[in-house]
């Protein structure tokens, strides 16, 4: 099955209310699976549930003089999100210069970065214009769907 069939037919899964597609053909067969993303649950890892640096629990509101108050809301910018459960890698290549840095600009359509899903490198392009202002993965890091990685401002 030819890669460009195959990046076709995950984007259809990915974006569709799907959850597993399989297609049969004279060359082979493909399965394509969606991942369902997993919640964050701190009780389950033993961390507190709130305090300087931490995430509140859903309809609190944060007091005034709070460190986690005073900094940037954690919403400003252009989220670029993983379209997909892979490894993510800044680069094209071990050893070669990564896609962005932190304050290099960004160009709709760009690649920012690479996650490998079974053993696929697929070329994730930065959705927006604006410098990288924050990169989210280390390289080499699980990434999961939906999962933030880049800030562009």
């Amino acid at each position: 099955m030819d890669l460009r069939k195959l990046k076709t037919l995950i984007d259809l899964v990915s974006e569709s209310n799907i959850s597993e597609l399989e297609v049969a053909e004279a060359d082979g067969k493909v399965r394509i699976v969606k991942a369902v993303p997993q919640q964050w649950h701190p009780a389950m890892t033993g961390q507190p549930m709130s305090g300087p640096g931490m995430p509140m629990p859903a309809g609190t509101t944060a007091a005034a003089g709070d460190p986690a108050a005073d900094g940037a809301p954690p919403d400003t910018g252009h989220v670029v999100k993983s379209p997909m459960v892979g490894t993510f890698y800044r680069s094209g290549s071990p050893g070669s210069e990564p896609f962005v840095k932190v304050g290099s600009p960004a160009v709709e359509g760009q690649p920012v970065c690479i996650i490998e899903a079974m053993k696929i490198m697929n070329e994730i392009e930065a959705d927006a214009s604006g410098t990288i202002r924050e990169i989210l993965c280390e390289n080499g890091e699980a990434v999961e769907f939906g999962q933030p990685l880049f800030v562009i401002e």
